[in-house]
């Protein structure tokens, strides 16, 4: 079983709503621990245009392999509509597999860590939220990358699970 962590996103209808089937949805994977999500951030899109993000981040303890957790990661999106017109778009979900224990891929399919998180506050900061030590494969702790990252502007709605 290894520790792995969610990165959620959703900008698209009723983001909160969508968000709350997501993580009841990761709590159900089988061969896989809830241990637990960050409170839900609101953000501003990065790279692309519409509406505000509302972001969190889910810890799991998985025996799945990597690529048998995005398999089910593609498939809880697609029970919510997502798509892919272009990179970047608005979606109505956006669930990405951030880190897988300590792995390190780099495949056409997967990339771990997650090739884009450490320059991404609304991924760093929800992430700190539930393990303030996490470390990033080839980037090291991620707090020292959160503050390199102040011009992204979040802003923490509160309560977690």
């Amino acid at each position: 079983m290894e520790k792995a962590f969610i990165g959620l996103g959703a900008n698209l209808g009723d983001a909160r709503a969508t968000l709350d089937a997501a993580l009841m949805a990761l709590q159900q994977l089988p061969q896989t621990e809830w241990l637990g999500r960050s409170s839900f951030y609101r953000t501003a899109p990065v790279d692309a245009s519409g509406p505000d993000y509302l972001n969190a981040v889910a810890a799991l303890r998985s025996g799945l392999s990597p690529q048998t957790l995005l398999a089910a990661l593609q498939s809880i999106e697609q029970s919510h509509g997502r798509e892919r017109p272009y990179r970047n778009a608005p979606r109505t979900l956006d669930l990405d597999l951030l880190l897988y224990g300590n792995q390190v891929l780099d495949t056409p399919a997967l990339q771990l860590p997650h090739p884009r998180m450490h320059l991404r506050a609304f991924v760093l900061a929800p992430l700190l939220e539930i393990d303030p030590g996490v470390q990033i494969p080839g980037q090291g702790a991620a707090a020292p990358l959160l503050v390199g990252l102040g011009d992204q502007t979040l802003q923490r709605l509160g309560e977690t699970l």
